[in-house]
């Protein structure tokens, strides 16, 4: 890796609709910026983005809350519909409280509310309406990677992060939802330290490193910044899906 890695915000992009071209606006942004990808650069985009161009909208007047809908939302104190919803994405439930709800999306992640959102989408009317995770995060990078090789002749990665709450400290950080094209979780096992001494048990979540360093620049609120691109990261490990990252059940000491 070279000992420096830059980030640029790719300005005045669109706000998205559902079909929207995201390989277009990475294109678009990048000729604004006077940037051509080279081999190794990274593309990281905001979910939000991802979701709404794949229409992954839920309107919430078309909700029917189910009996453990109605029971959750007493506990939680949220719209028995938006409960639904949550429990219509995820696997499991794993804690809830006023306020706030743990689950286990459908893919995996644990997660609050299955990373479902209100904020930063148009509300047509007052009306009420949720956006969900993309469909899946790792195919949908895998998609725009292709594309963008094929546009500039390159090898590059593409990251789609998100912002996730942690269990031992407070604050959200970016991480990666999907990736393709670099080594999200790359295993240092076997590897030497300063002294010599071969590594028992690290393994580098690399794509949430880059995740996080872009939501820097990204924003959560209305900076409107969601496609960063990075250069200067390489890696010589083999890429993986961003899948990778999610740690099983039964390796999870807190389920």
């Amino acid at each position: 890796m070279s000992k420096s890695i830059t980030y640029t915000a790719l300005s005045n992009v669109p706000l998205v609709e559902p079909g929207d071209d995201i390989v277009e606006l990475v294109i678009d942004g990048l000729k604004r910026e006077q940037l051509a990808l080279k081999d190794d650069d990274v593309i990281v985009i905001a979910q939000k983005i991802i979701s709404k161009s794949e229409n992954r909208y839920v309107e919430l007047a078309q909700v029917i809350p189910s009996e453990e809908a109605l029971r959750l939302a007493e506990v939680v104190g949220k719209d028995p519909r938006h409960i639904e919803v949550v429990l219509s994405e995820s696997s499991e439930v794993v804690r809830c409280r006023k306020n706030v709800m743990i689950v286990a999306h459908r893919l995996g992640f644990v997660m609050a509310n299955a990373g479902i959102d209100e904020s930063n989408i148009r509300h047509d009317d007052g009306k009420g309406r949720l956006l969900l995770l993309p469909l899946d995060p790792d195919q949908s990078s895998a998609r725009i990677k292709e594309r963008l090789d094929a546009q500039f002749g390159v090898r590059i990665g593409v990251i789609i992060n998100d912002s996730f709450g942690r269990p031992w400290r407070n604050g959200v950080v970016g991480v990666a939802l999907g990736s393709a094209g670099i080594p999200s979780l790359r295993n240092m096992i076997g590897t030497p330290d300063l002294f010599g001494r071969s590594l028992q048990v690290t393994e580098i979540a690399v794509a949430d490193e880059l995740a996080a360093a872009a939501s820097l620049l990204m924003g959560q609120g209305q900076e409107g910044r969601p496609i960063i691109h990075v250069r200067g990261f390489s890696c010589d490990a083999p890429a993986n899906g961003a899948a990778s990252l999610i740690r099983p059940k039964h390796m999870d000491m807190f389920r």
